[in-house]
Formats: structure tokens, sequence, C-alpha cells
């Protein structure tokens, strides 16, 4: 990837800069978000433009064509704090398009109201049945998700907190005798929520910060040491799983992390492979610019 960053790249870092969510910089905004999202009322996300169903008392968006060959469950990203955005959405319903893949996206429970613990019984009972619904050959012609006559491919996929999320999820199926999926797709995942490796580059990044994120991170641990492997991925075992992309931007506050995180996935002998966009900021390829584009041809790689 070129080290010269595009023009329309530029112009979106900067806009990013602009729109910056203030709490990720303060502790007192941070903390001040999490009273008021205790005491809110949770609502389900609603899209004009993206259907959803309910599985189980879990409200799925669906995009693309459940006859597609490629199943892809993608965990969104939001800080494990904000639902479901429109970034998300269209970034579900493109690669649908040119994937030839059937995209579902669960919405999860999210903090302070809640902790990973839920988020993972929820995910785990889905994941079941997208397994055992698979194994059907689609012989139930009401299912939902693998309408097809062949065993359809199934992906994890997710973006920052979401991404974070799918590597725990993956090494926690080992332990309960789950199958891996096919394969794993991550775009900037969070894989330490402890933040301990300070000092993190807060200047360049123009979406996070490292104080927003710690408070955010105790959060979402609950009950569990914030370096427990079921929130921060960096400290579990890595055996075993699924072959895995990651995609990073070299000049995002997760960077470091995340090279760790690599690293460890090639002594433990996993099949992965990292792209790195020099020169861009947290989840790029969400984005639309030359560089996502490139992105993309290194993503359709997995699907060929």
């Amino acid at each position: 990837m070129s080290n010269k960053k595009s023009f329309l790249a530029k112009i979106e870092e900067i806009i990013l800069m602009q729109t910056k969510p203030d709490y990720m910089d303060s502790y007192e905004k941070v903390n001040d978000l999490i009273k008021e999202r205790l005491n809110a009322q949770e609502k389900p996300p609603k899209s004009a433009l993206f259907k959803s169903t309910y599985l189980n008392g879990t409200q799925i968006f669906h995009y693309g064509n459940s006859q597609s060959k490629n199943l892809i469950v993608y965990i969104h990203g939001g800080a494990f704090i904000n639902e479901i955005g429109f970034q998300h959405h269209f970034f579900c319903s493109y690669i649908s398009k040119k994937l030839d893949a059937y995209v579902i996206s669960p919405v999860y429970p999210l903090a302070p109201k809640h902790s990973c613990n839920e988020t993972f019984n929820q995910i785990t009972d889905l994941y079941k049945s997208l397994i055992e619904e698979n194994k059907s050959n689609g012989d139930n012609k009401n299912n939902n998700y693998n309408n097809s006559n062949n065993n359809k491919s199934i992906y994890l996929m997710g973006d920052s907190a979401g991404g974070g999320f799918v590597l725990s999820f993956c090494q926690y199926l080992k332990t309960v005798n789950l199958p891996q999926p096919d394969k794993i797709v991550v775009y900037s995942p969070w894989v330490d929520i402890s933040m301990d490796d300070s000092p993190y580059d807060n200047e360049s990044d123009p979406i996070l910060g490292e104080i927003g994120l710690r408070e955010i991170g105790k959060s979402w641990a609950g009950e569990l040491d914030t370096k427990d492997y079921r929130v921060s991925p960096l400290f579990g075992d890595n055996s075993g799983l699924a072959p895995i992309l990651i995609f990073a931007g070299d000049n995002e506050i997760f960077y470091k992390d995340i090279l760790k995180y690599y690293e460890k996935l090639k002594e433990d002998n996993v099949d992965a492979r990292l792209v790195v966009g020099s020169g861009m900021f947290h989840i790029y390829p969400l984005f639309p610019s030359p560089e996502a584009s490139e992105a993309f041809k290194e993503l359709k790689k997995e699907f060929e």
C-alpha cells in the first residue's frame, strides 16, 4: 500500500478530528456519559433502509441474499457503549454485494448497563443456531440464515470493539467445544481493554482516546479483570484459531497493541495476515477512500 495518503483520506481524517467524541479525552465527561447511559431507557436500534428480525430474543440486521454461499456474522464496533451506526450498515451492505455474502449483524448488550458475560451468552446461542442450521443443508425451508442446498462458509467479522470481541469469542469457542468459523476478519481490533501499555498516541488518533477507552473498558469487563481474555484477547490462548486477517492503520491508538497481538498469533502458529494502512486512522477500511479500496482487495482474497 502506498505511503502517500490520498486527498480523500486526509479530508476524512480532518472531519473525524473535528467530530471526535469529547468523552474520549476526559475522565469527567466519560464518567458523565456512563452515568447517563445507566439511567437511559434502552430501545432497539432502527433503520429505515435495512431490515431486522429477532431470533431467540436477539435483534439481527440482515444484508444481502440469504442464498449466498458465504455467511458473515458481523459484530459492530462502538467502544462497547454505542449502538450499530450507519457506517456499519452501509459497510455490511457493501460487502454483502461485493463478496456474494449474506451478512447478519446482531444487536448485543452494551456497557454500562451490561457487561461482556451477557454478550458472550447471547452470541454463543446465535452461533450454535447458525452451526446447527448449516449442518441441516437447508432442509428447513423456514430457515432464516441457510436457505441454500449447500453448507455455507461462515466468517466472523468485526471492527474495533467488535473486532476484539470476535477474537475473544473465537478463543472462547475452544473452551466450550464449538467449532471455529471458517475464517476471522477484524478491523482495528481492541485487543487490550486494560490500556496498560501507556503512553498511547492520543494526539494522532482522530477517533479514540486512552482516557475514555480505559473507563469504558472497566465497565465492559464488569467483574472480570481487564486482562481476562474474554475482554482482552491479547492475553488469551490463540492455538487452534481459524485463519485470521487483521486490518490496522499505523496512525491509530490501537496499533502497537495490534502488532503485539499479531506477533503472538505467529508464535502460536496461527495462519494470520496483517494489512497495515500507512498513515491511516482507526477502522479506515470502513470509510470510502483509495486506501479502503486497496484494503477491500485484500479482503476479497479471503473469499476466492
